[in-house]
């Protein structure tokens, strides 16, 4: 197959072009003028120059690609102006689908998050994963980035009912190779791997490993139901904080954390650091917006897409191994 990929520079976008090559298809992959390719060394694609908002561009570097993976998000939890996060988050979205739709493309896999999926609920005490069925509505979404990637996602919902062949994936929390910014995720390993994770907050996610992930997007395209999504997590993913460092404490030998941090302690952390950047512009360590969501385990059931796509299910220490290996390789970890 041709296919045309957002967001290739990115952690998901660079695991994806890796594996779409391997599986035999030709690539072309969006970048931006000045992009951070590391993550796609040694892959063989077609670079196409421009950005979400470039229509004309768009529809030229899509002809006669089968497959558009709409991956290119602007992810973050602070910023001074959140304008230019909504442009691309929705607008640009809005500019894909129009684009891939009038060049034919036969499926569109859109790159959503586990955070448009409602957030579990306990039962019995007990937390129970959140499934596709799980909806939310836009006053839940707290911080500006969940409300970005909700709208586009309604959009992705929207122009499928039209007919476009929208397929929707949502990502839960991947780890794994390539991960060269890294991902909030992937800092907290490499935080743990230079000891500089002296405490912990108890909260939990359900990790993956990125090549589940990436295999998923091309499940998704090859199996997927138009105007479906599909949670691209691991059934055996939902982890707290405190296991996740207790596996990394077998993986490496490094001690993990031992130090509970309560949860109102990190909360006033959120509003010092949200202050001191809002006054000197500086991108706060630990944005209120996340703590903010650290309140919850976000535990979600991925059996949708392991029945319907046969989504591989690698398992968590597996994936946190191959992190470890890529980051100690890759100048991550200080001696």
């Amino acid at each position: 197959m041709n296919c045309f990929v957002t967001g290739a520079s990115g952690f998901v976008g660079a695991n994806l072009v890796h594996e779409l090559v391997a599986q035999g298809h030709h690539v072309k992959a969006l970048l931006r003028p000045g992009s951070d390719v590391r993550g796609l060394a040694g892959v063989d694609f077609e670079r196409v120059d421009g950005d979400l908002l470039d229509r004309e561009k768009l529809k030229a570097g899509m002809a006669r690609c089968q497959w558009c993976f709409h991956v290119a998000a602007s992810y973050h939890l602070w910023m001074r102006d959140y304008k230019p996060m909504y442009a691309t988050n929705i607008e640009g979205t809005r500019t894909v689908f129009e684009a891939a739709a009038s060049v034919g493309c036969e499926r569109i896999v859109y790159t959503s998050t586990v955070g448009c999926i409602g957030a579990p609920r306990p039962y019995k005490g007990n937390v129970v994963p959140s499934d596709e069925l799980r909806t939310v509505s836009e006053k839940e979404m707290k911080n500006p980035y969940k409300q970005s990637k909700w709208q586009a996602e309604q959009i992705a919902i929207e122009v499928a009912r039209k007919g476009v062949p929208v397929i929707i994936v949502n990502p839960s929390a991947p780890i794994g190779p390539r991960d060269v910014k890294p991902t909030p995720t992937g800092q907290v390993i490499v935080d743990f791997l230079n000891r500089q994770m002296p405490a912990y907050i108890d909260t939990g996610l359900n990790w993956v490993h990125v090549h589940d992930v990436v295999q998923g997007h091309i499940l998704a395209a090859k199996k997927g139901r138009v105007g479906e999504r599909y949670i691209l997590g691991n059934g055996q993913g939902n982890l707290t904080m405190k296991e996740v460092f207790d596996l990394l404490e077998e993986i490496t030998g490094i001690k993990g954390p031992r130090v509970k941090m309560p949860y109102a302690a990190a909360l006033t952390a959120g509003y010092l650091n949200a202050i001191f950047s809002g006054i000197t512009g500086i991108p706060p360590k630990a944005p209120l917006a996340g703590v903010r969501m650290a309140r919850q385990r976000m535990y979600f059931n991925p059996t949708k897409a392991v029945r319907e796509l046969s989504l591989p299910q690698t398992s968590v220490r597996q994936a946190l191994t191959d992190a470890v290996e890529w980051y100690r390789a890759n100048g991550y970890v200080k001696k």
